[in-house]
């Protein structure tokens, strides 16, 4: 069967991108604009070039016209021009298809770098021991913040903190590795499965044996 990914949200009716059926489908790409919908990418450096990453703005009669009785944040939400500004960071290839880095709030800023957390969960998991994993910023006084992975070990792996930052080291650009993780037996989620990334921040019962 063909897997035809789309992209949209609640405020977008809800689909924005979709692969099409008549056309090439690009590993890892949410796809194209739908009909009469516009995507743009807004790059903190103003460049607006393919492959360039920054949030991602949507325009169309697909969008919303605001939040119910909350002026305040329908104005945060869409500018003057009608483009919404999903919260999403993202990038368009030279032919027009999306592909979805991660969610801007949770973009972490070390030492001046920028490490989106979603890249280095796929990678987290393709490590043979690895079940799970989340990683989030924490408070750091010299780098602002530093790169944290919570971790879910497979039944019976036996994989400790060094272990798994050395390997993380060797998969993974220097400013980017994880310097901490700790392990859980379960991390909090959401009904459909999302992982409350608050939650792990504002902390809950580490897995007995595990790491720090």
């Amino acid at each position: 069967m063909p897997i035809l990914e789309g992209y949209g949200l609640s405020e977008t009716s809800p689909v924005a991108t979709f692969n099409r059926i008549d056309r090439p489908r690009r590993p890892g790409s949410v796809g194209l604009p739908a009909w009469g919908i516009e995507v743009k990418i807004l790059a903190a450096d103003g460049d607006e070039g393919a492959g360039a990453e920054g949030e991602v703005a949507i325009r169309g009669h697909n969008v919303m016209k605001g939040y119910f009785g909350r002026p305040a944040a329908t104005a945060e939400a869409i500018d003057a021009a009608g483009w919404f500004l999903t919260g999403d960071i993202g990038r368009l290839d030279g032919d027009g298809y999306l592909y979805i880095v991660d969610r801007k709030k949770d973009m972490i800023i070390r030492g001046g770098f920028n490490v989106y957390p979603r890249e280095l969960e796929e990678v987290l998991l393709t490590h043979p021991e690895v079940s799970l994993a989340a990683v989030v910023g924490v408070p750091h006084e010299v780098h602002g913040e530093e790169v944290k992975a919570f971790v879910v070990r497979k039944p019976g792996a036996s994989v400790t903190e060094a272990e798994l930052v050395t390997w993380c080291k060797q998969m993974m650009a220097a400013y980017k590795y994880p310097r901490i993780v700790e392990f859980r037996r379960s991390l909090p989620m959401t009904a459909t499965g999302k992982i409350l990334k608050r939650e792990l921040i504002s902390g809950s019962t580490p897995e007995t044996g595990g790491g720090s």
